[in-house]
């Protein structure tokens, strides 16, 4: 009797065991600190809990028991099922995995906006001062603060705060401002017919973060493009460049003689009349000290620009261009071919197929020049959908053989030359300041050093007519010498500065010039124009011309708006007619008739 009484007393013992948890679960949760108290509750409960756990199956063998092992079997693998849905929530929580099924990515940030948030200097934050949280601006921002941990944004209520609402200058609802250190900008301001845009939010972002604005000079003087709002006028295209942080100004070559030092991009928008040979020389000049230019150029005129072109290995095709593949979706006839290809180049490559067109345009010839490295950007279909028409009077455009050029046609061409950089110390005969190069070469041509004992003398320029032919050569005369020759804009790039010994020869500190020039050929400038701008692609081969022309790697290329494609069926009357007949009628009768026929067979 004494042994059956010390069994139960021991079984009655465990049972403190799940009291102790129970104790130390409550502690912990109602003191709300899981302390030493509370887990010496629960160690102990768990450890007394085990321990009759394991006594019990020693007294009564209950570990061999068939249903014992089938009921921890189905307790692990409960446990372990848990265990890996509780991995796969944390790891979804902590990593984002998301797929944008739609196929225009309308729910994926562009390439461009990833990169620039991806590597954002400093942090970076966004303040929607409204009251509603719309659904569509929250998940586009939420993708911009998954790219990047140091972008953040807030809704705030401007009635419930408005200090911050009067520090922001807040006016109405709505409106979205970034704030980047010391410095804020406002966005745009939304409402229910204008959400949050993308290409907005990263254009002030690129703004707010970079410190730098390029300068882009129009030139002017020649029938080219207007840049105030008018007719054929390009006003959104040099909007557009406002909006990407560049400064923008009309040039005239014909009052200034050169292009100016903080020009980084000069564009020639359309000229309908030649450019005197000074403003090409101005402009050759500019290409040889490193500068960028972009040249749009319609059919039916000549700017005179064919010496500037040569030296690159670019003709313009006095032909038309013609694509008969997309008239009737352009909407603009034949004359305005659809462009689909684009070239490999940085300009270009997030373009994919999407479409451009460019009314009234030339088509390019290239030609391999050493040192020149081009790139064609825009290209035609092949023939027979596409060709270059020598007979622009005929009111009928077809192929016509020996006048008229077979299809694929270049329309555009990125073309980079290397220049050479100037050394870092250029050695100098006497104190004596020598003349200063005329505005035809100066900041092009690549010094060569004389030595002499005596006063050296400057040569005169090189004529229009030797230009390009002379070549440094090194002097070693000790008597008065001549000043070598300059080099033309045709050999820059190309001449090897040669030094020579000089006695009284003193280095003196250069700067460093551009080590590569850019140009960019579009035979075309309608493109650009007032309505065209807005249009499929057409903005962003401008302007990503334009940010690569600039030299800026670091400043994201413009990004075009996504929208759904129109997958809706339009259906005349009688498909309407037919396709309710044949839902209603057709198939009813079809299907009663193999019920028929199924049960005469069967019968």
């Amino acid at each position: 009797m004494k042994i059956v009484a010390k069994k139960k007393l021991w079984k009655y013992l465990f049972w403190l065991g799940p009291f102790l948890i129970a104790v130390g679960l409550t502690v912990g949760l109602v003191s709300e600190q899981w302390g030493l108290i509370p887990l010496a509750f629960l160690v102990t409960g768990i450890v007394i809990s085990g321990l009759g756990i394991i006594w019990q199956s020693y007294e009564t063998n209950w570990w061999k028991r068939r249903s014992t092992q089938a009921g921890t079997n189905a307790l692990v693998a409960t446990l372990a099922v848990l265990a890996i849905l509780g991995l796969i929530n944390f790891l979804g929580t902590r990593y984002h995995l998301r797929a944008d099924l739609t196929e225009s990515q309308l729910f994926t940030l562009a390439p461009q906006s990833r990169e620039l948030v991806s590597v954002l200097p400093q942090p970076v934050k966004v303040w929607v001062f409204d009251i509603n949280q719309n659904p569509q601006d929250r998940e586009l921002l939420e993708n911009y603060q998954r790219q990047s941990s140091k972008f953040k944004y807030e809704y705030i209520d401007p009635q419930a705060r408005p200090g911050l609402a009067e520090k922001f200058g807040v006016k109405d609802y709505g409106e979205v401002y970034l704030e980047s250190g010391e410095k804020r900008q406002l966005v745009q301001t939304v409402n229910q017919n204008e959400r949050l845009s993308e290409i907005r939010l990263t254009s002030r972002l690129q703004q707010l973060t970079n410190s730098t604005t390029a300068k882009v000079y129009l030139l002017q003087g020649h029938g080219e493009r207007q840049l105030s709002p008018g007719k054929d006028a390009i006003s959104q295209a040099v909007q557009g460049l406002g909006d990407k942080n560049f400064t923008t100004s009309p040039l005239n070559l014909g009052e200034t003689s050169k292009v100016p030092q903080d020009a980084a991009v000069v564009i020639v928008a359309g000229p309908k009349r030649g450019l005197f040979e000074g403003e090409v020389k101005a402009l050759q000049e500019y290409l040889n000290r490193g500068g960028n230019l972009l040249l749009m150029i319609d059919p039916n005129t000549d700017p005179k620009l064919n010496s500037l072109l040569q030296e690159w290995g670019v003709r313009l095709d006095n032909r038309l261009a013609v694509d008969v593949s997309g008239e009737s979706v352009v909407g603009l006839g034949p004359a305005a071919p659809l462009v689909t290809e684009y070239g490999q180049h940085p300009i270009t490559k997030d373009f994919g197929n999407g479409n451009s067109f460019y009314p009234i345009s030339r088509p390019l010839e290239i030609t391999s020049v050493p040192g020149v490295q081009a790139t064609p950007l825009l290209r035609t279909k092949p023939y027979p959908k596409s060709w270059a028409e020598s007979d622009l009077q005929s009111e009928k455009l077809e192929f016509n053989e020996g006048k008229d050029l077979k299809g694929p046609l270049t329309l555009g061409v990125a073309l980079t030359r290397k220049q050479a950089a100037k050394s870092a110390s250029i050695p100098q005969a006497s104190p004596t300041p020598s003349p200063l190069p005329s505005p035809t070469t100066q900041g092009k041509a690549t010094r060569t050093p004389s030595a002499s004992r005596s006063t050296p003398q400057a040569s005169p320029l090189p004529s229009p007519t030797t230009q390009g032919k002379a070549t440094p050569t090194p002097s070693t005369s000790r008597s008065t010498p001549q000043a070598s020759p300059l080099p033309s804009p045709t050999t820059q790039g190309k001449a090897t500065p040669t030094p020579t010994s000089a006695a009284t020869a003193s280095p003196t500190p250069s700067s460093q010039t551009a080590t590569e020039s850019r140009l960019v050929v579009l035979g075309n400038s309608n493109f650009a124009t007032d309505g065209l701008f807005q249009q499929q692609l057409n903005g962003d081969v401008f302007l990503n011309s334009v940010t690569w022309l600039s030299q800026q790697d670091q400043q994201p290329l413009s990004i075009r708006p996504k929208e759904p494609k129109n997958r809706r069926i339009t259906l005349t009357t009688t498909q309407g007619n037919f396709l309710i007949l044949s839902s209603l009628l057709i198939l009813p009768l079809i299907g009663f008739a193999i019920a028929v026929i199924i049960w005469w067979k069967r019968r």
